[in-house]
């Protein structure tokens, strides 16, 4: 038993099963778009596929990146430890875990309708496609933004069949948001990926980083505030947002000295803020007209 663990060990922490911040930071707004979509309760067997989807389309984002990474991340300190990097695992073993974990993926797009495998046949290119950005744009945050965004446009394509305009703002929001705590999960590497020669925005906005995160994390509450008021939305999905603005500024307290310990915490509390967000949605669309019917049902005749 202990042998089996052990082997298996290098494919759990290159999938980053281990460490289910990123999954989390990728479901948390899927499941919100989900719910807009369906204007409550999303249909369980789309809760099933998306939920399992994300988890299996960031585990093969892990490895494909580890993949495109193996020659840089033994000069990174966070990194220095992965499978790869370390020589655990062989690349054949790394290309074998990937084309499993898009089999998968692959099962899970059949069951939906043939906009959203479209949509997801894009998204696997996306995500394919970031680990070589930052060898060539200081950007790649952005794509990442876009990758991790995309479960939203899936999200409504599976329950509508098209993505109105509050499905392209939230995905806006949604963007806005990621390259702003992407940047602060650059700041913890900085110093490394400048003496390796990595791209990112950290590194392109130098100084002025910890006021271009503000600008970014004040520009996503705004498209998240306008996105509940072309949706009608009301107090619940508000204190959602006041939720999600006080995290901000914590963060922005955090990456103050911009000690990488503090950035690196500061991206880790972005899982309450997509949580957040998640709840206000459920809260406006689900708890909220719940509690209102069990009023009227036991209030006075």
């Amino acid at each position: 038993m202990q042998a089996t663990l052990k082997t298996i060990e290098p494919y759990v922490r290159l999938m980053r099963l281990d460490r289910p911040v990123g999954s989390l930071l990728l479901l948390w707004p899927t499941l919100a778009a989900l719910w807009i979509a369906a204007e409550g309760i999303p249909p369980v067997e789309l809760l099933v596929i998306f939920t399992l989807g994300t988890f299996v389309m960031r585990s093969a984002g892990c490895v494909v990146n580890d993949i495109a990474d193996r020659d840089l991340d033994p000069h990174v300190e966070r990194t220095n430890s992965r499978p790869l990097a370390s020589g655990e695992l062989e690349l054949t073993q790394a290309l074998s875990l990937f084309v499993g974990l898009c089999s998968l993926a692959l099962i899970l797009i059949v069951l939906v309708n043939a906009a959203t495998r479209w949509f997801a046949l894009g998204g696997l290119a996306i995500a394919t496609l970031y680990p070589f950005m930052k060898r060539w744009t200081y950007l790649p945050q952005v794509v990442l933004g876009v990758a991790f965004s995309w479960g939203i446009v899936m999200a409504f394509t599976a329950v509508t069949e098209h993505v109105p305009k509050q499905g392209w703002l939230l995905f806006v929001a949604s963007l806005l948001w990621i390259v702003a705590y992407d940047t602060m999960y650059a700041m913890v590497d900085r110093e490394d990926d400048l003496k390796i020669g990595v791209k990112s925005t950290a590194i392109l906005f130098g100084q002025t980083d910890r006021l271009m995160v503000g600008v970014l994390q004040v520009s996503a509450l705004l498209a998240f505030a306008m996105l509940g008021q072309q949706l009608e939305y009301g107090l619940g999905y508000q204190l959602g947002l006041v939720a999600m603005g006080t995290l901000f500024v914590y963060q922005q307290y955090l990456i103050r000295n911009r000690e990488p310990a503090d950035c690196l915490r500061a991206f880790l509390n972005n899982t309450w803020v997509g949580f957040g967000l998640f709840a206000c949605v459920v809260a406006e669309l689900t708890l909220i007209p719940l509690l209102a019917s069990l009023v009227a049902t036991n209030g006075p005749s």
